[in-house]
């Protein structure tokens, strides 16, 4: 890598009030919300700092979100600060990291809620199908540099396994007659939503000749859905007030585009004393080009809490597993939880 022509480590930071609009009925800000000024933010820094070079202009592509927890709740009337920092840089990607801070502007008072990692792709605004060179950045010494690596090659080969398990199995959540569903199962919670991709959930890929080229569809945009959705499966299994807890790495398969009908979908997989575990996927059907026929384009695991009038946890009722493969999934989704606490209570200690 060329330090010469590297560049100091950019960074920037949005905020804005939280309207009712953006919260549920009780107040509590969507993580969808949330999610969706992560990516904005990392969008408008990735983006930014990929054409600080010459040659082909670009925009930033999302692909893939690491394990994002929501330390903290945020509320309407809280002001959310959203600060981006572009940490590490390959030959062609960016990786971007954006702490959330919720500021309480009648007392002043300022939470960290959210720390997230997020991975983009500068694609070319000739040829959305063409990667383009990353420009390089300054790191403060050899062992950043080499931290970032290691990072870079974790995701990367988490990012191969899981579009070979998802990549072309369109696994269709069916949605039965709710009321011959016995409550807590699977198949009494598991929901959809249907949404045709217009251009107002896109990125604009630029104007050419006074002409604005084939749009992308905003992956902002897509998070909210997914949270939404895990929001119903959460909401209809415990009947309770609900919050994101956390989400686990999103991964973005492939492109969505304008005019493509997606269809997201959530179940449970795992509950534990306090939290459910949510599996969301997003397929796409173009409906220009429905000789490509449907494919996945995006998959996670959205963690949520039942909390009662004061905000405090709730127990979540067990999950009633029918059949080998929900089973499965459980133990699947167990596994992922005492990882993850496991990882919680070691950096708990670290910070001690």
């Amino acid at each position: 890598m060329s330090i010469s022509n590297a560049q100091a480590t950019p960074s920037i930071q949005i905020c804005r009030i939280m309207r009712p609009d953006d919260a549920n009925i009780v107040g509590n800000v969507h993580g969808g919300t949330i999610l969706k000024m992560i990516e904005e933010a990392g969008c408008i820094i990735g983006t930014r700092h990929c054409n600080s070079q010459t040659g082909d202009r670009c925009v930033a592509a999302l692909a893939r979100v690491e394990r994002t927890d929501f330390l903290y709740p945020m509320f309407i009337g809280e002001v959310a600060h959203v600060s981006a920092e572009i940490t590490y840089t390959s030959k062609n990607s960016v990786e971007v990291q954006v702490n959330v801070l919720s500021e309480n502007i009648v007392t002043g008072t300022k939470k960290l809620t959210n720390k997230a990692t997020l991975w983009y792709v500068p694609l070319s605004l000739q040829n959305v199908d063409k990667i383009i060179e990353v420009p390089p950045i300054e790191y403060s010494s050899p062992e950043q540099e080499e931290a970032g690596k290691k990072r870079y090659e974790a995701q990367k080969l988490e990012r191969t396994e899981t579009k070979e398990r998802n990549g072309e199995i369109i696994m269709s959540v069916s949605l039965p007659d709710r009321q011959t569903k016995e409550p807590y199962t699977v198949a009494f919670s598991q929901s959809s939503l249907i949404h045709l991709v217009g251009p107002s959930d896109c990125t604009l890929h630029g104007f050419v000749h006074g002409e604005l080229h084939s749009s992308q569809s905003m992956s902002g945009v897509t998070m909210k859905l997914m949270d939404e959705v895990a929001g119903i499966v959460a909401a209809r299994h415990c009947k309770t007030n609900i919050v994101t807890a956390s989400v686990d790495a999103i991964n973005f398969h492939r492109k969505i585009k304008k005019g493509c009908v997606i269809t997201v979908s959530g179940r449970m997989t795992f509950t534990s004393n306090k939290s459910m575990e949510i599996e969301v996927f997003v397929d796409a059907d173009p409906l220009v080009e429905a000789e490509k026929g449907k494919y996945r384009a995006v998959t996670a695991f959205f963690t949520y809490i039942s909390l009662d009038k004061e905000n405090k946890p709730l127990p979540v009722p067990p999950l009633k597993l029918e059949g080998e493969e929900e089973q499965k999934r459980f133990e699947e989704g167990k596994a992922r939880y005492l990882q993850n606490k496991a990882k919680r209570l070691t950096d708990k200690e670290r910070q001690q």
